[in-house]
């Protein structure tokens, strides 16, 4: 359990603020120089690699899937390196209590009184290891934290750090002591990103590049940084014809005949909710600052719509039974769903307009 005190943990002093002035371009300088740290320790996963800083610039949390040894445990300690941030590893076993990751209240013989002790959630990256093996308990005081950011012992509300990012990871292949993840902590996650093996040679190269010395991460950015831009990715534009555009994708997951899916009717038990489309426009904002842009397009949200929608889809029996997945599901609704045609130079006019 962390022994760091509340005052201190994630704080950034005032004056380490970044000063007014800073334009779009110095921002993503700062995105690529932090995307070459990234892709200096990590081989491949590009995918992962841009999932993971549009989570974080959306302040989104992250839910990565995929079997052992695939580096998604060490891509989360690089970004916590490269970003200067408190982080903190939480081994989820099926014996953990929600007061050792949230904290508690301890007693202090030699001052006579109680003094808290906060969880290993108070930290600015936070990896939840193979949560699916956590108990029902545990993800609900999980869940409280992710939700509100803050946490409540002995009657006082302790903030989570700013910014504050639970990456999760979860390994499909095993069935046995395992919890299946409630739909609303589901729900709670930004993105679920489906990680697979790297190819001939990017394995070779993670060979050649791991066989003598590791990678040694460096501190590219400041917290004040990643709260600037996280900023900046909510000031992207976003054009009516998009927010519909994003709208339109989630509520076919409701009504699927009406988008010409009926193939889908039956198979979906509860669509993706109102969050779905918040999440869809928040990640598709990130995307946009990331690939340089200050306005987003059809386009990135078509690209991040499979991360946001594939862990919302409510299966029903029947497409249990036919062994459907909900990734499946949303694969189909994204290529089903028409995008406004809408080009970059309107949407660049539109901006500098506004």
């Amino acid at each position: 359990m962390s022994s760091v005190e509340p005052a201190s943990v994630g704080a950034v002093p005032d004056e380490e603020i970044a000063a007014a002035g800073v334009t779009a371009e110095d921002d993503a300088a700062l995105l690529e120089s932090l995307l070459f740290e990234l892709r200096a320790t990590i081989v491949g996963q590009n995918r992962l690699l841009e999932r993971v800083l549009a989570s974080l610039l959306a302040g989104g949390h992250c839910l990565i899937e995929g079997v052992p040894g695939l580096a998604k445990t060490l891509t989360i300690e690089t970004l916590a390196k490269a970003i200067g941030g408190t982080f903190s590893r939480i081994q989820m076993t099926p014996d953990l209590i929600p007061s050792d990751i949230v904290g508690t209240r301890i007693y202090r013989g030699s001052i006579e009184s109680f003094d808290v002790e906060l969880g290993p959630v108070h930290a600015n990256i936070v990896l939840a290891d193979e949560i699916n093996r956590a108990p029902a308990k545990v993800q609900s005081a999980l869940l409280e934290v992710m939700a509100e950011r803050q946490v409540s012992i002995g009657g006082t509300t302790y903030p989570a750090p700013d910014p504050f990012l639970v990456l999760a990871t979860q390994n499909p292949i095993e069935s046995e002591g395992v919890y299946q993840l409630p739909e609303a902590q589901r729900d709670r996650f930004l993105m679920r990103v489906l990680v697979d093996y790297p190819d001939a040679a990017e394995e070779a190269e993670i060979v050649r590049r791991m066989g003598v010395d590791s990678p040694v991460t460096r501190r590219v950015l400041t917290l004040a940084d990643i709260r600037r831009l996280q900023q900046r990715a909510r000031s992207v534009y976003v054009d009516h014809q998009v927010i519909e555009y994003a709208v339109s994708i989630v509520i076919a997951t409701r009504r699927p005949t009406d988008y010409g899916l009926a193939q889908l009717d039956g198979l979906l038990a509860y669509g993706a909710s109102p969050r779905a489309s918040l999440g869809l426009v928040a990640a598709a904002r990130a995307l946009a600052l990331l690939r340089g842009r200050a306005y987003a397009l059809p386009q990135d949200v078509f690209d991040i719509g499979f991360e946001v929608l594939n862990h919302r889809l409510v299966l029903s029996y029947e497409a249990l039974a036919d062994g459907r997945a909900g990734s499946e599901l949303a694969l189909e609704v994204l290529s089903k769903v028409p995008a406004p045609r809408v080009t970059p130079s309107e949407l660049h006019d539109r901006v500098a307009s506004s």
